[in-house]
């Protein structure tokens, strides 16, 4: 928070787009869910548990008390992502957001765009709908999931 001049200024957690164009527009960084960024994330995690292997565990997620290794947490993490564009209990994308056209029309339901970003509560895709280069990474992701556990990393990769 800054008080300048007797006006106060804040960046607070927008978890898509800005409600405010003092900081430069859309949130884009503060909150919204990038799949690159994740997808990297992912990578990392998997590669840190090639070294570690069980020896380090994490709480995942946190608050639950339940602790995982490296590689469970990059499979759990990948798995949230994945369900971004899976039908939930009630037939329902995340990706298509409060969008009833999209939810339930059956000419539109299973045309899934791979959105720039996503909002960081709801899944709702954001940005540009055509995002195909990076967003397309939950392809990778989804075979990444299909592998028997244990085989991570660059095991994973490999075998794609």
């Amino acid at each position: 928070m800054l008080d300048a001049a007797g006006v106060n200024h804040k960046v607070d957690y927008e978890p898509g787009e800005s409600t405010t164009g003092l900081f430069g527009g859309n949130s884009n960084w503060r909150g919204p869910v990038w799949f690159p960024v994740n997808y990297l994330l992912v990578q990392a995690l998997r590669r840190f548990h090639e070294y570690y292997h069980n020896t380090m565990r994490v709480e995942c997620p946190t608050g639950s008390g339940r602790l995982m290794n490296l590689d469970e947490v990059a499979g759990e993490i990948s798995r949230r992502l994945v369900s971004t564009f899976q039908r939930d209990a009630r037939g329902r994308r995340p990706v298509f957001g409060a969008n009833e056209t999209f939810q339930s029309d059956p000419h539109w339901r299973d045309y899934i765009p791979f959105h720039e970003y996503f909002h960081g509560d709801t899944a709702a895709g954001a940005g540009a709908s055509h995002q195909t280069g990076w967003t397309a990474l939950v392809a990778r992701m989804i075979g990444e999931l299909s592998l028997p556990p244990g085989a991570s990393g660059e095991n994973k990769a490999a075998s794609l």
